[in-house]
């Protein structure tokens, strides 16, 4: 799997607010930890709640800033968000272990 093309893919499907694109590139019992609002999504019905109510309510616009792969199974993101919330823009982070080809864990932070 090319990872690059991964991140590019999953970015896109964020900013296109397609929920199914972005849900099939979570493993069904996949974790995303936000640890900003201090809440672990869990599985495709738990990341979906975090993806309509924290990036298509806000219209969040996710902007790629550094890319660091660290092996085959993890990466690591640095992003700038943007949309209709109260700060207008602000940097955030994800850190990604992949499993099979699909998202496995995610730690999400604000920067």
């Amino acid at each position: 799997m090319d990872l690059k093309d991964f991140i590019t893919d999953w970015l896109w499907a964020s900013n296109s607010y397609d929920t199914n694109a972005y849900l099939k590139m979570y493993q069904e019992d996949a974790e995303l930890d936000d640890v900003s609002i201090g809440h672990i999504f869990k599985g495709h019905s738990g990341i979906r709640k975090y993806f309509e109510d924290y990036f298509i309510k806000y219209k969040t616009q996710t902007r790629l800033v550094k890319l660091n792969i660290i092996n085959p199974n993890k990466v690591f993101i640095e992003v700038e968000f943007s949309g209709e919330f109260p700060e207008g823009r602000i940097g955030g982070t994800f850190d990604f272990t992949f499993k099979g080809h699909k998202i496995k864990t995610v730690i999400a932070s604000l920067k």
